[in-house]
């Protein structure tokens, strides 16, 4: 009878497996049936159907981390193809389909290179091959054309041109990716990592705007060390900045940067919290969160019951990579 129940509760562990490892396969593969084409292009599909370096980026980490090597090397083929920069060893940020040049921005934007970058490093610790070489080649470009010392911190720019202004720079807070950072400075053991993260973490602390204490999706750096809404961007915490707690998440799920924004969330109603915040018109949006963003509340919130990698029909390609995203980050700290 003991032998019995012992293996009952093997096979009811062994189906439990099996079970959430289709269930990650489930998502996975309906992100790649919705959103890839058969020649390796996330499509952003809320965005008239452009492809960008975030997208690739985040492809190229789901595939990663379904052990879909396969896809991944389509993925990786077809940005080194269409938004590989031999100038510089970063990438074209933006694709435009059927456009007389689909790369007409010439600029990168830092984030969507270093998600390439991440991705490449952790296909190489799962697969071996050449993706670390690639991997380094891109994170010794991203330190060289975007990584500066500016007003006493080290900043990575979003972009090689046009947010170094002189009196001021313009940040993106939600490119402070502190987890890809980590793993960098792990393997390279070059302080521009840690010093990237030290900084960041202390810059996060000071963009506390209007009466929600939230950051802006773009925020000027001064000369003088202050921090102040950027110029000729908008006043919201929105659909960058969602991404902020998410990568500060996955870095430290005990973050104290964490609670501006449990502060925030914590007092709204789950399935009533507004999409965004005009953070210095202390208005907010006449709709609410859902899908990937909504996961990303519940994450910052550690409500993981509701965490999930099942994507609803009408889920765009942002909110179900958020939620992949997520999903993931949740894995890996479990």
């Amino acid at each position: 009878m003991r032998a019995m129940r012992l293996w009952r509760q093997w096979m009811l562990g062994f189906m439990m497996i099996c079970f959430s490892a289709h269930a990650a396969a489930d998502g996975w593969s309906t992100y790649k049936s919705r959103f890839m084409s058969s020649e390796g292009r996330i499509i952003d599909t809320a965005n008239n159907n452009v492809s960008h370096t975030e997208g690739q980026g985040y492809g190229m980490l789901l595939a990663v981390a379904n052990n879909d090597r396969a896809t991944f090397d389509l993925l990786w083929q077809w940005t080194q193809t269409h938004l590989h920069n031999a100038q510089n060893d970063l990438f074209y940020w933006r694709y435009t389909p059927d456009a007389a040049d689909p790369v007409a921005d010439k600029n990168d934007a830092s984030d969507g290179d270093v998600l390439i970058a991440w991705a490449l490093q952790r296909a190489a610790q799962k697969w071996g091959g050449d993706y670390q070489q690639a991997s380094d080649r891109i994170q010794r470009a991203v330190v060289k054309h975007t990584v500066i010392n500016y007003a006493g911190h080290k900043v990575m720019l979003p972009g090689v041109q046009g947010f170094n202004k002189t009196s001021y720079v313009v940040l993106n807070p939600s490119y402070f990716l502190f987890a890809a950072w980590r793993e960098f400075a792990q393997h390279s053991h070059l302080r521009v990592w840690s010093e990237l993260i030290d900084d960041g973490m202390t810059l996060l602390g000071n963009m506390q705007f209007g009466k929600t204490g939230l950051p802006l999706d773009w925020v000027a750096l001064n000369a003088d060390g202050s921090m102040a809404p950027a110029v000729g961007y908008s006043n919201r915490f929105s659909y960058d900045a969602i991404r902020i707690p998410l990568n500060i998440w996955w870095y430290d799920p005990q973050s104290l940067r964490l609670v501006p924004f449990q502060r925030v969330w914590q007092g709204y109603a789950r399935q009533t919290t507004p999409a965004w915040f005009d953070v210095l018109a202390n208005t907010s949006a006449p709709y609410n969160l859902d899908g990937g963003l909504l996961a990303v509340r519940d994450l910052t919130l550690n409500e993981t019951a509701s965490l999930s990698d099942r994507l609803a029909p009408e889920q765009n390609y942002f909110s179900a990579s958020l939620q992949l995203l997520t999903w993931l980050a949740y894995q890996e700290k479990r």
